[in-house]
């Protein structure tokens, strides 16, 4: 018998690409254009999460959501002015085809839909060892909640056992935990070690090119040696 597929699972935003900061001002723009008064960092640490609950944390469940498609149409459309400039982060690529090269089949879980989606995919430039992608169109709940991770799972065919979900956010962490799988957690989404850490991250890398030069003592590697 072949042995069970093992599943490399990425977040994209912050984790492949250098996009959390830019989610940040595009949805700070969308809040100022409807008079709403949100801080940065507190947009920053919502990033990750899906625009409904994102909307939720920063403007409270009991604000008027009449204007909610408004502000994600606001930010999308903001956002969308760099889809021909999104930076990808040192070693993404590369790292995808390191461990597509070693077995693991890829799998993108990212609250990003559509032409975004799209935009991303091109940035990142890895097509050819992306085996599946699953975005916000495809789940019912995003993170943290454990949907999209799931989801991920059962693209790759893979269990939870044999899988690692890469992400740079505690709701990364919080729905891969929840879905049962470690979660190795990278700082290029601009969250503290500490508190990547404090969620419960397997192991905290600087961006994809650390993990990359480190593969052969990460946890890629361990879950490697013990299945």
């Amino acid at each position: 018998m072949s042995p069970p597929p093992r599943a490399a699972l990425f977040d994209v935003d912050g984790t492949l690409v250098d996009t959390n900061y830019l989610h940040a001002v595009c949805w700070w723009e969308a809040f100022h254009q409807a008079g709403h008064r949100v801080a940065m960092t507190d947009i920053h640490h919502t990033v990750g999460m899906g625009s409904g609950r994102l909307l939720d944390r920063l403007l409270g469940e009991d604000r008027d959501r009449d204007d909610d498609e408004a502000l994600g149409s606001a930010h999308k459309a903001i956002y969308a002015t760099w889809f021909d400039r999104l930076p990808v982060l040192n070693g993404a690529p590369e790292l995808l085809r390191a461990l597509a090269g070693r077995g693991w089949r890829i799998v993108l879980a990212t609250s990003a839909q559509g032409s975004e989606l799209t935009a991303l995919r091109r940035a990142i430039g890895a097509d050819d060892v992306i085996h599946a992608a699953t975005s916000a169109d495809d789940v019912d709940s995003s993170k943290p909640a454990p949907d999209p991770v799931q989801q991920a799972l059962e693209q790759a065919g893979a269990d939870a056992g044999h899988a690692l979900f890469v992400g740079d956010t505690v709701w990364d962490i919080k729905a891969a935990r929840t879905a049962g799988v470690d979660c190795v957690a990278l700082l290029s989404g601009g969250i503290a070690r500490a508190e990547l850490d404090a969620e419960g991250a397997v192991a905290v890398y600087r961006d994809p090119a650390e993990l990359l030069e480190r593969l052969d003592d990460s946890p890629f590697a361990r879950l490697e040696r013990e299945r």
